[in-house]
C-alpha cells in the first residue's frame, strides 16, 4: 500500500478513536452538588456513596468518571443516596456530596484505578472541607461510606486534622479494607472494640467462605466487628431468623451462613459467595440503630 494512504488511514483511524475527557470539576457551594436532608439534628451524618456509574460516551469523547457538575446527569448516584438516608440516618441530618467517582470498569485494573481515582478523592476532599466550613455549623458528624465511598473515606482518615477528632462520632468504612499500612499512617483509625465507643471507625466485609473474598475490597484487611451483636470475637450473630453472622478473627471477614439467594454478585468484580452489594441492605437495621447508640454515647459526654 501505498505510504500516503497508509498515514491517511491512520489519520481517520485516530480522528475516530474516543478521546478520554474528565468532567467538570463539581462546585460545592451550589446546593445541586449535594444530596441534603435538613432534619434540624444535633448530629450530622455524611455519607459518601459507592460505584454507581459505567464508562460512557457522548459524541467522540468517552468518560471514565461521573459527570458530578451536573447531578440531574446522576440519577444512580441520588438514588442510593436517597435510600442510604432512609435507612440509615434517623434522627440525622444527612450530608452526601455527588463526586466524579470512578466508572465500575476501572476497577477491573487496579492500575487504572491509581491513575484514576485521585480526581474522585479530590472532590470528596473539597466537598468535606465546605461542609466543616460552611455547612457543619460545629456539629459532630458521623462519617459513612461504601465501596468506593469507603475507599474515599479511609484516605480521608488517613489525612485527619486532630482538630476534628473531637467531633468524630464515628466512621463507618463498609465493604472496603483497611491495611496495616492505613493504621501506622493515622491515629485517626481507631477500630471499634464494642457498640457504644465513640471517636472510632468500624469495619467489615460479608462472604460464605475466605476463598469467596474480593482481594479488591477486603484482601490484607486487619480491622473488623460484627454489626450484628458488635463482638471483635467469633461470637456469632442471627439475623433475620434465617442467617448465622460469626466473625473470622483470622481473616477478618464476617462468614454468613443460611444465605440461598443470587444475582446479587455483578460479574467479574465478584464471584458467587462474595456478599459485597448487600452489606447495608442486610445490616441496615443493625447500622441505623447502631449509630443512634453512638450519638448518644457521644452527646452523654461532650456539651454541644
Amino acid at each position: 500500500m501505498n505510504s500516503k494512504w497508509i498515514w491517511a488511514l491512520l489519520a481517520v483511524v485516530v480522528a475516530c478513536t474516543p478521546k478520554e475527557v474528565i468532567p467538570e470539576e463539581p462546585d460545592y457551594a451550589r446546593p445541586t452538588s449535594w444530596y441534603v436532608t435538613d432534619r434540624g439534628s444535633d448530629v450530622d451524618l455524611f455519607y459518601i456513596s459507592s460505584t454507581e456509574t459505567v464508562d460512557y460516551q457522548v459524541g467522540k469523547k468517552v468518560f471514565h468518571h461521573a459527570s458530578a457538575a451536573d447531578s440531574a446527569a446522576c440519577p444512580g448516584i441520588r438514588m442510593e443516596m436517597q435510600g442510604v438516608d432512609r435507612i440509615l440516618s434517623g434522627d440525622l441530618n444527612f450530608y452526601s456530596p455527588f463526586y466524579r467517582q470512578v466508572t465500575m470498569e476501572t476497577y477491573a485494573d487496579t492500575s487504572l484505578i491509581s491513575e484514576r481515582f485521585p480526581i474522585a478523592m479530590g472532590d470528596i476532599r473539597l466537598a468535606f472541607k465546605y461542609y466543616v466550613d460552611q455547612l457543619s455549623g460545629g456539629r459532630p458528624f458521623v462519617l459513612a461510606g461504601f465501596s468506593q465511598g469507603a475507599e474515599a473515606l479511609v484516605e480521608l482518615l488517613k489525612e485527619w486534622p486532630d482538630s476534628l477528632q473531637d467531633r468524630l462520632v464515628a466512621a463507618y468504612v463498609i465493604g472496603w479494607k483497611i491495611t496495616e499500612e492505613d493504621l501506622a499512617s493515622t491515629t485517626a483509625i481507631r477500630p471499634a472494640q464494642r457498640a457504644d465507643d465513640t471517636g472510632v471507625t468500624i469495619c467489615y466485609n460479608s462472604v460464605d467462605t475466605p476463598q469467596d473474598a474480593s482481594p479488591l475490597v477486603s484482601d490484607g484487611n486487619v480491622v473488623a466487628i460484627n454489626p450484628v451483636n458488635w463482638c471483635t470475637d467469633a461470637t456469632p450473630a442471627v439475623l433475620f431468623d434465617t442467617l448465622t453472622v460469626t466473625l473470622d478473627p483470622e481473616t477478618k471477614l464476617l462468614l454468613v451462613d443460611g444465605f440461598e439467594g443470587s444475582g446479587y454478585a455483578p460479574k467479574p468484580y465478584f464471584k458467587d459467595g462474595c456478599y459485597h452489594t448487600l452489606e447495608i441492605r442486610w445490616y441496615g437495621d443493625c447500622l441505623k440503630e447502631n449509630i443512634a447508640e453512638r450519638c448518644r454515647a457521644f452527646l452523654s459526654d461532650r456539651a454541644f
